[in-house]
């Protein structure tokens, strides 16, 4: 896979939450109380991070289109948005805004539960001109009818669409065949294609032209028609893997809409969701572009041997 035409605009279509986040020593098991820390208000959300992480870590001319309520975090996610220079295509609606309870363990780990609101409101009808567009990104906190329309009427339009299917669920034949670009973990991988095969074999049966499989602090492997890929993480000391998922997904679609190749964007991919491990939060955890490239500029290169063995693509 190449990117498109260098300066590429990217649109976002998705969830907006504000999360409320306590770290604690473990993740509790269910019937278990844990005491934490104190709680810390944040904007989060799957498509408001990928947003973020595309328009501050990807340098990309990103706008979003988002559902939001009426109530005073509408106010905190929308400040955030335009602060990282995010346009917004803002459908405003009775239900409250989405919100997240987030656990952050000590090992870095989080446990994550989110009430959708007025994520849920997100219809066929409010998707704006896509115009300029290169890429649309989507997930599945909004409702998939609508996650189907949205990509087809982008298949229509000429605009490639990657798809970040989380939360994991099972997805029909149709939306697969309407996406350039699916980018999962290893739990969503499964959830589509099962868990029979190494993960190569598992990523060419997903009905997808391109395949990203995102393995935590190994890397990633990709897909791409016939061709395997992979990118191995880069070595960090993590404190907080909140929205390094999607920090990845936002600067992967920047890359490709600003005309890298695949395993270009994918490096830039890994070192932004690296750099974002290393802080707390969601959005507030996603670097910039400027550091993103002097990360690049100095870390040694990883080893990506154990991570092609791991995927089974020596075989």
């Amino acid at each position: 896979m190449t990117g498109t035409t260098p300066g590429g605009r990217v649109l976002v279509a998705g969830s907006a939450n504000v999360d409320f986040v306590v770290r604690a020593p473990h993740i509790p098991a269910p019937g278990e109380t844990v005491l934490g820390g104190d709680l810390s208000v944040v904007p989060g959300g799957k498509g408001a991070n990928q947003a973020v992480a595309a328009a501050r870590a990807g340098g990309a001319d990103t706008a979003i289109l988002v559902a939001l309520g009426s109530d005073p975090s509408a106010g905190v996610l929308e400040e955030s948005l335009r602060a990282a220079g995010v346009r917004l295509h803002l459908v405003r609606v009775a239900r409250p805004t989405g919100a997240a309870l987030i656990t952050v363990s000590d090992g870095a780990e989080n446990a994550i539960t989110v009430a959708s609101g007025a994520n849920g409101e997100l219809a066929p009808e409010h998707l704006p001109p896509l115009d300029g567009v290169a890429w649309l990104l989507l997930q599945l906190e909004t409702p998939l009818a609508t996650v189907i329309a949205y990509a087809r009427a982008a298949r229509a339009a000429g605009v490639r669409v990657m798809l970040n299917a989380a939360p994991a669920q099972t997805l029909p034949a149709e939306l697969l065949g309407l996406l350039d670009l699916l980018v999962v973990n290893e739990e969503e991988l499964a959830a589509i294609v099962g868990k029979d095969g190494s993960i190569a074999d598992r990523l060419a049966r997903t009905g997808a032209p391109t395949t990203v499989v995102t393995l935590g602090e190994r890397g990633c492997c990709a897909a791409d028609g016939g061709t395997l890929i992979s990118q191995a993480a880069f070595s960090v000391v993590a404190t907080d893997t909140t929205a390094a998922g999607d920090t990845f997904c936002g600067v992967l679609g920047a890359a490709l809409a600003g005309g890298a190749d695949l395993l270009g964007a994918l490096r830039r991919a890994a070192a932004a969701a690296a750099l974002s491990a290393t802080r707390s939060g969601a959005q507030t955890s996603i670097p910039t572009a400027a550091e993103v490239s002097a990360f690049l500029a100095s870390a040694d290169e990883p080893d990506a041997r154990a991570l092609a063995a791991y995927c089974g693509m020596n075989e």
